[in-house]
């Protein structure tokens, strides 16, 4: 069955997709470095917008779009387009959470050890020349317990490798916890601040909002044991960033973990000159296996819209 329709890709996406698009009649517009004056400009020509995280798609940009009846994200979050906006105006806004899974919880398992071991430091301390040995005692995951705040798909994939490294697994969601996964695990469900206080590692996979934005704040921080350490492989803002350089930079706890920041890039590098800090450039989903993924999974979504499918 061919599909009609005009699609504009504002970001970077995998062939797959775009291939997808076009072999089921869509004509599809691959502008990857488009400014949004230019697409205020057009947006009135196209059916289907595409973005990933670069484009945001504001109300200014929506009211515009009166031929549009799909805003499609390839990835997790929504938070760079105005959904209020959109779906004022019967705008259907997709995303493909799915994909990124697997992706996002091995960057936080491996963040986790990487801090646990000191692993970047010894890398940039051995390119040096410098033989560290005695002063790198790490510590084990065997054992301990990890917090996680979001119990989603990527946060219960999360659970799935911790479990398999005998962590004991603490969960804490404003959802509904799935009962089998919380069987399979062994999960404890609590309270977000018994969460906190229990934890040495707490991980966080949540959406940004009013209600989660600083949800690490400076008095939930101070909760934290002094040994722990939080990884953030979500979005930026869910940390105050300036709470948490006051607490690792004077030792209330042991080590940081980011992957994603309140600003991006960031433009204060104080956080990430810390010495118990480990950052990465938004990478969780940026795996050859997600990308493709994730292109599929939004051609796929769109593709059956518009045949009426879904």
């Amino acid at each position: 069955m061919q599909t009609s329709g005009k699609v504009l890709v504002c970001d970077s996406i995998d062939q797959v997709g775009i291939d997808s698009l076009k072999r089921a009649g869509l004509n599809v517009d691959y502008k990857p470095k488009i400014k949004n004056e230019e697409i205020i400009s057009s947006i009135n020509d196209y059916n289907v917008i595409v973005v990933r995280s670069r484009t945001k798609i504001t109300k200014e940009i929506i009211e515009k779009a009166s031929n549009t009846t799909i805003i499609a994200r390839v990835g997790v979050g929504l938070d760079n387009i105005d959904v209020n906006a959109a779906e004022s105006r019967n705008i259907r806004v997709i995303n493909s959470p799915e994909a990124a899974m697997n992706a996002v919880a091995e960057l936080t398992i491996g963040m986790m050890i990487s801090l646990a071991r000191n692993i970047p430091h010894a890398d940039a301390e051995m390119k040096k020349g410098k033989w560290i040995k005695n002063d790198l005692i790490g510590t084990e995951l065997r054992g301990k317990y990890i917090g996680i705040v979001g119990v989603g798909n990527i946060g219960r994939n999360v659970g799935r490798i911790a479990r398999a490294l005998r962590m004991n697994v603490i969960g804490h969601d404003v959802y509904p916890i799935n009962e089998d996964f919380r069987k399979e695990v062994g999960l404890i469900i609590t309270d977000l601040d018994t969460l906190v206080e229990s934890s040495d590692f707490i991980t966080c996979h949540i959406p940004i909002n009013l209600e989660t934005k600083h949800l690490f704040n400076s008095a939930r921080l101070s909760k934290m044991k002094p040994t722990a350490y939080i990884v953030n492989t979500s979005r930026g803002g869910i940390i105050d960033e300036v709470a948490l350089y006051d607490h690792l930079q004077s030792g209330k706890i042991a080590g940081a973990a980011l992957d994603v920041f309140e600003v991006e890039p960031p433009i204060d590098k104080l956080l990430m000159s810390l010495p118990n800090v480990i950052c990465t450039p938004h990478i969780g989903a940026q795996t050859t296996e997600a990308q493709k993924l994730a292109s599929t999974v939004i051609a796929e979504k769109i593709i059956q819209i518009i045949r009426g499918v879904i």
